[in-house]
């Protein structure tokens, strides 16, 4: 951490955000296989007239698995709003661009939103579109988390654009990485793992062919994640900042076909997930990384601090 560009606090807050919108993303994971998702029968209560889970001697754990996903959602608010309102009052973070402000209040308004879809998707019986949209949403937090995160560690000059083809690479290699979430997504909702045993709702679409898609899509990212690591080295641009996205995207990829050829086993499923939270973390990462800034001139409080505020 650099102290002339964020504070302890702020820095911490933006570190905590990303750790939490990655774990509930292996909550759910967890809601999902142990078919915890109608835990709690209501929302935002967790049973009519109770928003905890009412024991009682046939009580099994589902509802206080589903109840600890919903806890979860409460902490990802309260470190949201604790990050608002850090960027706004700390420096140096608050003497710095708009931009770090305009982020910490989308973390909050996509937070807000993703519990209003996993009450949604409760209402809704666990449908798999809501359920899916449900994982969007908490990867996007992840993209925006990891960027706040990445960028509060940058100057604020004018980004230096990577030479050529670096751009069109990284931008293809976003793009497939989304279809290759998207394919993952749909691929679960064609699955086992519905989230509740009495409410198997399934995409009507054929396993197999949907798991194909997911595997070439895998294989066309990982083709084009190698061509991005070969033209940053050549470019000189440190290609050191790959080896994560690299190690994932291996660990990610063995996983998958553990999964495929041992009939989808309920921890390697949120292991999956566990990795592309953290797939989509270091890769934003590894792009903000690509764009550097030269220190620029600001002020904080009437000093000059050696920032640009544009």
């Amino acid at each position: 951490m650099n102290d002339t560009l964020t504070d302890t606090l702020t820095h911490r807050l933006a570190v905590a955000n990303l750790a939490a919108q990655i774990g509930i993303i292996v909550t759910g994971g967890l809601v999902r296989v142990t078919g915890s998702g109608l835990g709690c029968s209501s929302w935002p209560q967790c049973e009519p007239g109770s928003f905890t889970p009412v024991f009682h001697e046939a009580s099994s754990i589902h509802p206080f698995i589903e109840f600890g996903n919903r806890t979860l959602t409460g902490v990802l608010v309260v470190i949201a709003l604790a990050l608002l309102g850090a960027v706004h009052r700390r420096e140096p973070v608050r003497s710095r661009p708009r931009v770090f402000r305009v982020l910490a209040f989308v973390v909050l308004g996509l937070v807000m939103a993703q519990a209003v879809i996993g009450g949604l998707s409760v209402l809704a019986d666990l449908h798999p579109a809501i359920v899916g949209s449900h994982m969007y949403f908490s990867l996007a937090l992840v993209a925006v988390s990891a960027y706040l995160l990445a960028r509060l560690g940058q100057p604020d000059g004018a980004p230096t654009a990577p030479p050529a083809p670096l751009p069109a690479l990284v931008t293809a290699l976003a793009v497939v990485l989304a279809l290759l979430l998207v394919a993952g997504v749909v691929t679960t909702g064609t699955g086992p793992h519905a989230g509740d045993v009495e409410a198997p709702y399934r995409f009507a679409l054929d396993p197999m062919a949907v798991t194909r898609v997911h595997s070439v899509l895998m294989w066309l990212y990982l083709a084009l994640l190698a061509l991005t690591v070969v033209a940053t080295r050549r470019a000189g641009l440190g290609w050191r900042r790959w080896r994560w996205v690299l190690g994932i995207t291996l660990a990610q990829g063995l996983v998958g076909y553990l999964q495929y050829f041992t009939g989808l086993p309920e921890l390697l499923v949120v292991v999956h997930m566990l990795l592309s939270a953290a797939l989509v973390a270091t890769l934003t990462t590894a792009v903000t990384g690509l764009w550097p800034a030269e220190p620029g001139c600001y002020r904080i409080q009437g000093l000059s601090a050696g920032r640009n505020p544009s």
